[in-house]
C-alpha cells in the first residue's frame, strides 16, 4: 500500500507530527496530489554530500514542477479553477526556492518520507507480513545510510587531523632549518677572536638548547598524531570494509539470486540505482581515505621519525588497495544475462555493467569488454586462478563491445546487441549425461586503469549457466537444466554445482513459479494439482499432501527417467501442458474452466453423480501437450493438441458438441465459453460460399457394436467434416 494512503490513517499524535512535516518549504497540497509520482522516485540514489549529484537533484526538482503543472492543466469546473491556480502557485514558489539548490529538495522530500514510513510502521506496529518484510528492508536501508554517515564523519575528522599533522609538520621543519641555522652560527663563531667567541657562545647555546628541547617534545608529538591518525584510519577501514561486506556480499548477492530466480520465471530482480548509489559512496569514501593515507605517507617520507609508523602506513595502504580492488571486480556485473538456452547460429544480447565506473571516471577512457564461451570445467578453473591460456569453447561473432557512459543517468556500461553463437565445441560426458545437461558459460572481461593509471584492474565476470542447443526440439530438455540449475544453485557454489535431489515441496514451488510465467497467468498451481503431480512422479495413489512433503526428487526422476509405462519424462510431460496452455487455453485456465491435473478415474468419479452432459477438461495423461474433454456419455475424447487447435480452438469445439451441456460442476457451457466462440461465417459473397469446419462425435455404431455414446463408454472419435451453411 502507498505511503501516503496509510499516512493518512495515522491518528493523534502520530498525525501532528506528521502534519508538522509540511509547510511553505513543501506544500502539503503538493505531497497529496502528487503521492503516487512523489513515492516512485529513487530520492535515495541521490548523494546529499556530493556536489556532483546537483544534476540529479536538479532533474528531480524539474519533474516535480513539470507534475504539478500537468495536474494544474487538467483541472477543469469551479473547484478545479481554484486547484488550478493554487497548484500552478505552488510550482511557482517550488522553482524559486530550489532552482538555487535542489539538493535541499531532495533532502527535504526524504526526510518527510523516512518520517512517514516511521510513522505508518509504529502505527500499525509491522501487524503484517508485508508490513514486517518492508519494515525490515526500512531498517536495513536506514542501517546502510547510518553507516555511510559515520563514514563521512570518520573521513571529515581524519582529513582535519591530516591537516592539523601537516600544518605541525610545516612548523617543525621550520624550527628544524632553525636550529640547523644556529649550528652553523656556532660553527662559525671558531674564526672569531676568544674574546667575541666567549661573548656570543653561551647565548647561541642556550637558544640551541631551548629549540632542540622543543623539537625533541615535537617529534614525539608528531609521532604521536601520525599513530593516533593511523589508528583512525584503521577504524574507517574496519568499518568501510564492513559496510562493504553488507553491500556486496549481502545486497548485491541478493539482487544476483532474485535475477537467477527471475530465469524460472519469478519477479524481476529490480534495478541497480539504490545498488549503484551506495557502491559509488562506497568507492567515494574508499578513494578519500586512500589519498589521506598516501598524503600521511607522504609527511613520513618527508620528515623520517623512527618508530612503527612505517609498518602501520604500509599496512592501511594494502588494506585499502584490497578493498577497492574487491569493490571493483565485484561491481563488474551483468545487468541482462543472455539467454540460458541458446541456439547455435542465433542472434542474442546481453549487457554488462559497472558500478562505479562513472564515480571513478573509468569512462573517460573507455574499456573494452570481450565476452567468450567456456565450458563449466574451464569455469573451475578460472575460479581457481588456474592458467586456461585463454581458452574458450567456441566461437562467438560480434563479441567485443566498448562500454559507454550515459550522462543523464551516470551509468558506465556495454550493451552488446548482435552477438551469434557461430560454433561450440563439447567436451566428454559423463554417463547418461546428454547435450541438453551440459552446461557452459559466458565470460565477459575488461581492463581498465584509475587514478591516472595508479590502479589497474583486470575484471572477468561469469554469466548464468548456459545450455547449447542446435535444433528446436532440444528446448525442452535444456529448459529443464536452467530450471533445476536457476532454482537450487547454492550461493558460491563451485561452477555449476546443484544437488541431484531436492525435497518435493522445493520443486513444487520452482515448478508453480515456472508455471504462472509461462501461462502469464496469476493463477498458479492449487495444492490438488500439486498432489495429482506428486501421484504422477511417484506412481502414488495417495491423495493427502503431507505424505509428500519429506519426499524428495532426484534429476533422474525429473527429466531423466521416462515415466512408468510412458516414453517421455515428468518434466517433458509437464512442459507440454505448459506450451499448450500457454498457446491456446491461457484464457480458459485463468477463468478456471480448465481443471487440468485430474486423471482418468478421478474423472469418472467426479462426473458420475453428475447430470448427463456434465464435462470436465482435464491433461492427457498418455500424450505430451495434450488435453481431453470427460463427460457423462463417453468419458473421454481422444486428446487435442496444438496441431488441432491451430485448426479449430478450444470453445468452438465445445460448441459444436451439442451433447456438452455442463462444465463440471454445474455451469451452463455457454456461460462459460460463449465469448469465445467464432462469429458465424458470413453470408455468400459472388456466388461463392465459404466452408465450415465444425466438429462431430457420430452417434453411429462403434466398432465393437455400442449402439449410441449413452452406452459406448470405451471409444471416442475425432475428426471433421465440412458444412456449407445454406445461402
Amino acid at each position: 500500500m502507498a505511503v501516503w494512503i496509510q499516512a493518512q490513517q495515522l491518528q493523534g499524535d502520530a498525525l501532528h507530527q506528521m502534519q508538522s512535516l509540511y509547510g511553505q518549504h513543501f506544500p502539503i497540497e503538493v505531497r497529496h496530489y502528487l503521492s503516487q509520482w512523489i513515492e516512485g522516485q529513487l530520492w535515495d540514489a541521490v548523494d546529499l554530500e556530493n556536489p556532483q549529484e546537483e544534476f540529479k537533484a536538479k532533474r528531480l526538482l524539474d519533474g516535480l514542477i513539470q507534475e504539478l503543472q500537468n495536474k494544474a492543466e487538467h483541472q477543469v469546473g469551479e473547484d478545479g479553477f481554484l486547484l488550478k491556480i493554487k497548484l500552478g502557485h505552488y510550482a511557482n514558489q517550488l522553482k524559486s526556492t530550489y532552482d538555487r539548490c535542489p539538493l535541499e529538495l531532495v533532502r527535504c522530500i526524504k526526510h518527510i518520507l523516512y518520517t512517514e514510513q516511521r510513522l505508518v510502521r509504529e502505527a500499525t506496529n509491522s501487524a503484517s507480513p508485508l508490513g514486517a518484510m518492508m519494515d525490515s528492508m526500512s531498517q536495513k536501508y536506514q542501517q546502510i545510510n547510518q553507516a555511510f554517515e559515520e563514514l563521512r564523519m570518520f573521513t571529515q575528522d581524519t582529513e582535519n587531523d591530516l591537516r592539523k599533522l601537516q600544518h605541525n609538520q610545516e612548523y617543525f621543519i621550520i624550527q628544524y632549518q632553525e636550529s640547523l641555522r644556529i649550528q652553523a652560527q656556532l660553527s662559525s663563531l671558531a674564526t672569531l677572536p676568544p674574546a667575541d667567541r666567549q661573548l656570543r657562545e653561551p647565548g647561541l647555546l642556550s637558544k640551541r638548547a631551548t629549540v632542540d628541547a622543543w623539537l625533541t617534545r615535537e617529534a614525539n608529538t608528531l609521532q604521536k598524531y601520525r599513530l593516533d591518525l593511523a589508528e583512525k584510519h584503521q577504524k574507517t577501514l574496519q568499518l568501510l570494509r564492513k559496510q562493504q561486506t553488507v553491500i556486496l556480499d549481502d545486497e548485491l548477492i541478493q539482487w544476483k539470486r532474485r535475477q537467477q530466480l527471475a530465469g524460472n520465471g519469478g519477479p524481476p530482480e529490480g534495478g541497480l540505482d539504490i545498488l549503484q548509489s551506495w557502491c559509488e559512496k562506497l568507492a567515494e569514501t574508499i578513494w578519500q581515505n586512500r589519498q589521506q593515507i598516501r598524503r600521511a605517507e607522504h609527511l613520513r617520507q618527508q620528515l623520517p621519525i623512527p618508530g612503527p609508523i612505517e609498518d602501520l602506513l604500509n599496512e592501511l595502504n594494502s588494506t585499502i588497495t584490497d578493498i577497492i580492488s574487491t569493490l571493483v571486480t565485484s561491481t563488474f556485473i551483468i545487468e541482462k544475462q543472455p539467454p540460458q538456452v541458446l541456439k547455435t547460429q542465433t542472434k542474442f544480447a546481453a549487457t554488462v555493467r559497472l558500478l562505479v565506473g562513472g564515480k571513478l571516471n573509468v569512462h573517460m577512457n573507455p574499456p573494452q569488454v570481450k565476452a567468450t564461451i567456456i565450458s563449466e570445467q574451464q569455469a573451475k578453473a578460472l575460479l581457481k586462478n588456474e592458467n586456461t591460456r585463454n581458452e574458450s569453447s567456441g566461437e562467438i561473432l560480434n563479441n567485443n563491445c566498448v562500454m559507454e557512459y550515459h550522462q543523464t543517468t551516470g551509468t558506465l556500461s556495454a550493451h552488446f546487441r548482435n552477438m551469434s553463437l557461430k560454433r561450440i565445441k563439447r567436451s566428454d560426458r559423463r554417463g547418461a549425461e546428454s547435450v541438453t545437461e551440459e552446461k557452459f558459460t559466458i565470460l565477459f572481461e575488461s581492463q581498465f586503469s584509475i587514478g591516472g593509471n595508479e590502479l589497474v584492474f583486470q575484471v572477468k565476470t561469469l554469466s548464468l549457466p548456459v545450455v547449447v542447443i542446435v535444433h528446436g526440439s532440444q528446448d525442452n530438455n535444456a529448459t529443464a537444466t536452467v530450471l533445476w540449475d536457476n532454482a537450487f544453485a547454492e550461493p558460491g557454489r563451485v561452477p555449476f554445482l546443484v544437488p541431484d535431489k531436492v525435497l518435493w515441496p522445493q520443486l513444487c514451488e520452482a515448478i508453480n513459479i515456472k508455471y504462472k510465467s509461462e501461462v502469464q497467468s496469476n493463477r498458479g498451481l492449487s495444492e490438488e494439482n500439486l498432489v495429482f503431480l506428486a501421484q504422477k512422479a511417484f506412481s502414488s495413489s495417495s491423495n493427502n499432501p503431507e505424505d509428500y512433503r519429506s519426499m524428495t526428487m532426484t534429476w533422474s526422476q525429473f527429466n531423466r527417467e521416462s515415466l512408468p509405462g510412458r516414453n517421455f519424462t515428468f518434466w517433458q510431460w509437464f512442459d507440454g501442458v505448459m506450451e499448450l496452455t500457454k498457446k491456446h487455453l491461457k484464457p480458459h485456465w485463468n477463468d478456471g474452466a480448465i481443471l487440468g491435473f485430474v486423471n482418468k478415474q478421478q474423472a469418472q468419479d467426479m462426473l458420475m453423480s453428475k447430470p448427463n452432459g456434465t464435462f470436465l477438461l482435464r491433461f492427457s495423461d498418455s500424450e505430451i501437450g495434450g488435453i481431453t474433454i470427460a463427460w457423462r456419455m463417453v468419458w473421454n475424447l481422444l486428446p487435442y493438441t496444438t496441431k488441432d487447435f491451430t485448426i479449430r480452438s478450444l470453445a468452438d469445439r465445445i460448441s459444436d458438441l451439442n451433447h456438452l451441456l455442463f462444465l463440471y460442476p454445474d455451469r451452463s457451457k455457454d456461460e462459460v465459453f460463449s465469448k469465445y466462440y467464432t462469429p458465424p461465417l458470413s453470408k455468400a459473397v459472388d456466388g461463392y460460399v465459404k466452408p465450415q469446419i465444425k466438429q462431430v462425435v457420430p452417434e453411429a455404431t462403434d466398432f465393437n457394436g455400442c449402439k449410441t455414446l449413452s452406452i459406448c463408454k470405451s471409444h471416442s472419435f475425432n475428426f471433421y467434416r465440412q458444412l456449407i451453411d445454406p445461402v
